[in-house]
C-alpha cells in the first residue's frame, strides 16, 4: 500500500470548503444557523427564571445574557424585597444564585453575547448575534428588561449605588430618617416621592417645569403633602458626595440662573424607564414609548411562539419578584405552544 504526505493546511482548506463552516471573530470557528428548541434573550429575574422553568420542561433553553449580564439588580447593593432572602441579599449575588439555578437544569448560557437582529417572519424565528452567529429558534422568550433613564452627569455615574438610585422602592429604606431629593415631575415621580416622605422627614422635588405633569390625583397628593418640597423650574447642575457618597446637590433655576445647594443623602431620578426593545420594533406590536405588548393573561406577542416577559412589557410594577414571576408564565406560555405543535 502506497502513501502520501498531505500538508495540513490543504486538510483544513478542504474541510472549510466542504462543511457549513466559516470563519468570525478572530479566525473563530462557528457552525451556521443553529437549531434550537428555546432561546431566551436577557438575563434579569425574568430571563434566569424562564430558563429554569424551560430547562426542567425539556425545553433545552439557550440563554443569551447580553452585554450587561443579570440586568438592573446588578446595580443594586441590596435587595431586601425578594422572597426567600430574609437578611437581604446583594443583588449581583441573589443574580448569580438564579443564574446557578438555571444552570443546574442544564440552561445553555452564553454570557456576554447580545442578539443583535431578528427575523420573525416566517415558522422558525431567526435571531442573530453581535458575533454573526444566526439561530433557528422554534420558540424565543424576550426578557430584555427596561433601563432607567438617567441625567446624564458624570457625578450621578460616580455615585451611583452610593446615593444615587432610579429606584426609590428598591433602596428608599436605606435613607430613612434622611434627607433626600427626587428628580422628575411625572406619575412616576409623584409616586416615589410620596412612598419616600413615608421614610424621610423631608424629600425635594426638584421639577424643570413651572407645573407637574403628572395625574391630578398624584399631584394633588404630591401639593398636600407637608414633608415634600417641591422646586420649580429647577434642574440639577451637580451631585455633590465624599467617599462615602451623595452629601447634597447643586441645582440651578432655569428662569433666573441662580444656583443653590442643598444637604441631602439620597438622590432618586424618576425621569422614565426605556424599554430595551428597538431590535424588535417593526417585528412585534409594542405602545409608543416602546413596551411590548402581550395578549391579556399571557405573555403571548402578536408573533406566534415569541413571548414577552419582565420589564420589557410591564411598564406599571417594575419589580424583580414580578419580573420572575412573568418569566415563569413566559416558559408555561412556550411549552404549551410547543407541545401543542409536536416540538416537545
Amino acid at each position: 500500500m502506497n502513501y502520501f504526505f498531505v500538508p495540513y493546511f490543504l486538510l483544513r482548506k478542504f474541510e472549510e470548503q466542504n462543511q457549513n463552516y466559516y470563519y468570525k471573530n478572530k479566525n473563530q470557528l462557528k457552525k451556521m444557523a443553529r437549531q434550537e428548541t428555546c432561546v431566551i434573550i436577557g438575563s434579569g429575574p425574568a430571563g434566569y427564571t424562564a430558563a429554569i422553568y424551560a430547562a426542567r420542561a425539556n425545553m433545552k433553553p439557550v440563554l443569551f445574557t447580553g452585554k450587561e449580564p443579570g440586568g438592573q439588580l446588578m446595580i443594586t447593593n441590596d435587595v431586601e424585597n425578594f422572597p426567600g432572602y430574609p437578611k437581604g441579599i446583594m443583588g449581583p449575588e441573589m443574580m448569580e444564585d438564579l443564574k446557578q439555578q438555571a444552570l443546574r437544569f442544564d440552561t445553555e448560557v452564553n454570557v456576554g453575547v447580545m442578539i443583535e437582529k431578528v427575523d420573525f417572519s416566517g415558522p422558525v424565528h431567526k435571531l442573530w448575534t453581535d458575533g454573526g452567529e444566526e439561530i433557528h429558534a422554534n420558540s424565543v422568550i424576550i426578557a430584555t428588561g427596561a433601563s432607567a433613564r438617567y441625567l446624564g452627569l458624570e457625578s450621578e455615574k460616580k455615585f451611583m449605588n452610593k446615593g444615587v438610585s432610579a429606584c426609590a422602592v428598591c433602596d428608599g429604606f436605606f435613607y430613612r430618617g434622611k434627607e433626600v431629593c427626587i428628580v422628575g415631575g411625572g406619575d412616576s415621580a409623584c409616586e416615589e416621592a410620596t412612598y419616600l416622605s413615608k421614610l424621610c422627614p423631608k424629600v425635594h422635588m426638584f421639577v424643570r417645569r413651572d407645573e407637574l405633569r403628572a395625574s391630578k390625583i398624584m399631584q394633588e397628593r404630591v401639593l398636600n403633602n407637608d414633608k415634600i418640597e417641591v422646586h420649580w423650574n429647577t434642574e440639577v447642575d451637580e451631585i455633590l458626595g465624599d467617599d462615602e457618597g451623595v452629601t447634597g446637590v447643586r441645582v440651578i433655576n432655569n428662569k433666573t440662573n441662580e444656583k443653590t445647594e442643598i444637604s441631602l443623602w439620597g438622590f432618586f431620578v424618576a425621569i422614565g424607564h426605556v424599554p430595551n426593545t428597538k431590535i424588535f420594533d417593526g417585528w412585534l406590536d409594542m405602545d409608543k414609548t416602546g413596551y411590548l405588548i402581550t395578549k391579556s393573561g399571557s405573555t403571548h406577542t402578536n408573533v406566534d411562539g415569541v413571548f414577552a416577559s419582565g420589564d420589557a412589557q410591564d411598564k406599571d410594577y417594575r419589580q424583580a419578584v414580578t419580573a420572575a414571576g412573568t418569566g415563569c408564565m413566559a416558559a408555561l406560555d412556550a411549552e404549551r405552544y410547543l407541545a401543542a405543535k409536536g416540538v416537545i
